[in-house]
């Protein structure tokens, strides 16, 4: 077998070949693959630490905790509390405000807690899923990415055929496998980007499913402490 053949037909020596283009759709490519990968790990670390924050809060509160101590404790650990946390602070600080306004009726009251609540929720589920459109954008366009570095290659590696009198599989093959490492790398970009979407988008739903319950509960806690 002639060595430099074997040696343009590496994955090293393919990629050192490319034309121009190709390079540029693959080093594209691979920061996108970097960034995605990135994001996977942080948005993993992240919704870990929310759902294990969740379930030690959940597991305070319903322990029979006092709520002023609750949302004391909640306040002095602000900038470490979780999200539950947070939705509780802002609840059960905004209906003491209104609490102490004169004039007020419970329905007003239990109404601003849950704007209040609700507000916080939102910001809460949002933080929740940055970046998860990023990863989708990569694994819905990456393969197209990788296609067009495709089908650039593959024009590319016809048009030498011209001024060859003979053409044979050894003229065409090397041109077409630099070409189609753009598709291999699209996929490479792609595949972990979609399943960490998934992943992540119903890891995320679930949580928001729990803020949603323990807002309505909560909410009912606090309505039947305003009647007394």
């Amino acid at each position: 077998m002639n060595p430099t053949v074997s040696q343009d037909l590496s994955f090293i020596g393919m990629l050192a070949n490319a034309s121009v283009l190709v390079q540029l759709v693959m080093a594209l490519l691979l920061v996108l693959s970097f960034l995605s990968w990135w994001y996977i790990f942080l948005k993993m670390f992240s919704i870990k630490r929310a759902a294990r924050q969740s379930d030690q809060f959940e597991k305070d509160f319903w322990s029979g905790s006092d709520l002023n101590e609750l949302f004391q404790g909640a306040v002095n650990a602000r900038h470490t509390a979780g999200s539950l946390e947070r939705i509780f602070e802002a609840g059960f600080r905004e209906f003491a405000k209104l609490k102490r306004q004169p004039g007020m009726d419970v329905q007003a009251v239990m109404d601003g807690t849950r704007r209040a609540m609700r507000a916080t929720y939102q910001r809460e589920v949002d933080q929740l899923e940055s970046h998860l459109s990023f990863l989708a954008t990569v694994g819905s366009v990456s393969p197209y990415i990788g296609l067009f570095g495709t089908v650039w290659g593959i024009m590319n590696s016809f048009r030498g055929l011209s001024n060859v009198v003979q053409a044979t599989i050894a003229h065409v093959a090397p041109g077409i496998a630099e070409a189609l490492i753009a598709t291999a790398m699209g996929l490479f970009a792609a595949i972990p980007a979609v399943i960490a979407y998934n992943r992540f988008a119903y890891d995320i739903n679930r949580l928001a499913t729990r803020f949603d319950s323990f807002m309505e509960e909560f909410s009912n806690i606090l309505q039947r402490q305003v009647n007394l």
